[in-house]
């Protein structure tokens, strides 16, 4: 595979293929050729994600599978090297967070605004489309955001996770009015809830199976945290935890982790006329008790990625609303050893978090 592209840049272009199960590979990696709207964009920070994790153990996400050589990643930002002929709003220096899914802008869902929903949607590391792993990507510009002087690179490809939280705090109309409740203490229910609080919630309650995790939310702003179980049989009398916990009525129920447990007990937490948003994606099929929850007219809202939230993140993090920073517990390099021992201690999970690279 060639890089001829990027020979007067100092050698080959090199990337973090996924080339089978479990096996990771540092190989040349041919930049596309740089379109009039594009910029080319040194990668300086780079996020492992659990879909990641997920694509290397499996060769699969959801119903998406890896079924040739992908290069991996999607939590990125870095320095502008060249711009397209048309690009008038960065010039090469500029320090950007890039969002990582190219919608096609015609389809009904982008002319309504829903962009996110695109059925065309070209996203980093979801196959067949290479991720951001690289030394170098070609993107359009027009999804690469300008970082502000005090906002760090590392911030900057937070931007993507914590886009997620923004997005479901959005879709569940969160406030300065509403008690939120977060299931799972996860990277996404951590970012759920710095979002929650910056949205002006007023208690934030959040639930997991692993008392580090919940200590770390605890450390970030949560106003209480309960811990669980995973047995089935549980939930009635942790519903009753949780409530205590609240010391009001649960406005809202954020599901970060998406398994039928903690979908029953976001179901049987919430309020009558309450929301319960659907944000994980553990199990793809559930048996919930959604009758009695619709009865008491308990809404259901899904969440996939996210739509215009990195200005609105990059606000949150210049004014101190937001830090992410506490969220990257783990730190490699960009080379073969360090990429495997990287993405080992990212699938290990204990006290890693956020396992980020620095290229």
């Amino acid at each position: 595979m060639g890089s001829q592209g990027d020979v007067r840049n100092g050698g080959e272009n090199m990337a973090a293929w996924l080339v089978a199960v479990n096996t990771l590979k540092i190989q040349p990696f041919e930049l596309p050729p740089l379109g009039p709207h594009d910029v080319r964009v040194r990668m300086k920070a780079v996020g492992i994600c659990g879909s990641d994790v997920h694509y290397l153990k499996t060769l699969r996400c959801a119903h998406f599978v890896v079924e040739e050589p992908m290069v991996i990643g999607h939590e990125c930002a870095g320095i502008i090297e060249e711009i397209g002929s048309e690009v008038t709003h960065l010039v090469p220096g500029d320090r950007v967070a890039l969002e990582p899914g190219i919608s096609c802008w015609r389809c009904s869902y982008c002319k309504q605004g829903s962009y996110n929903l695109c059925p065309e949607m070209k996203f980093f590391a979801t196959p067949p489309v290479h991720g951001s792993l690289a030394n170098q990507v070609v993107h359009p510009a027009e999804l690469c955001f300008k970082l502000p002087d005090d906002i760090s690179l590392e911030e900057g490809a937070m931007c993507e996770p914590l886009s997620v939280g923004v997005h479901a705090c959005r879709r569940a109309n969160v406030g300065p009015e509403t008690n939120v409740l977060i299931m799972g203490a996860g990277p996404i229910g951590l970012v759920a809830l710095l979002a929650a609080r910056a949205f002006g919630a007023p208690r934030v309650v959040i639930v997991d199976v692993d008392e580090f995790r919940l200590s770390v939310a605890k450390d970030l702003g949560a106003s209480e945290t309960v811990q669980v179980s995973t047995k089935a049989e549980d939930v009635a009398g942790e519903v009753e935890l949780i409530k205590k916990a609240m010391g009001e009525a649960v406005d809202i129920t954020l599901d970060c982790a998406g398994f039928t447990k903690t979908m029953t007990t976001a179901l049987n937490v919430t309020r009558p006329g309450g929301k319960v948003c659907l944000v994980g994606m553990g199990h793809n099929e559930m048996t919930v008790p959604l009758t009695p929850a619709a009865a008491r007219e308990v809404d259901v809202v899904g969440v996939f990625r996210y739509k215009n939230t990195w200005p609105l993140c990059i606000d949150f993090l210049r004014s101190g609303k937001i830090d992410v920073k506490p969220l990257i517990t783990h730190r490699f390099g960009f080379s073969q050893k360090e990429v495997e021992d990287a993405f080992e201690t990212s699938a290990r999970g204990g006290s890693a978090i956020k396992v980020m690279f620095n290229l």
